[in-house]
């Protein structure tokens, strides 16, 4: 089945945006049975779902992030990435993407973890 694996810094300054990029195999980012998601995980709390991009195109963010969250398919390079601009200690967690959240969590992989510090 398909798999997803993150990538991007480790270390992301204060105020500075932080971009992440899932890399898809055994599968195509176009795929008709997919939508498209990011959650995180901040050390110490639950899974937070940062957004959506649906198979039709739509795209759907947190309400508590969509002012800084961008989100995007790179077809070309079988991609999903993220965007978050302006970025606090707040913003310091586990990151993961995958498909149908929350349905296929279950296959997601082991997301990278991103630590805003100066």
């Amino acid at each position: 089945q398909v798999q997803l694996q993150e990538s991007g810094p480790g270390l992301v300054k204060p105020s500075q945006t932080l971009s992440l990029t899932c890399t898809v195999s055994g599968g195509s980012i176009t795929s008709s049975n997919y939508d498209w998601s990011w959650i995180r995980q901040p050390p110490g709390k639950g899974l937070e779902w940062m957004g959506t991009k649906k198979r039709d195109g739509t795209t759907y963010y947190s309400p508590s992030l969509k002012s800084r969250l961008t989100m995007s398919k790179d077809t070309s390079k079988n991609q999903f990435s993220l965007q978050l601009s302006s970025v606090t200690p707040e913003d310091t967690a586990k990151y993961y993407c995958g498909t149908n959240w929350p349905s296929d969590f279950g296959s997601w992989g082991q997301g990278t973890q991103v630590t805003v510090s100066s």
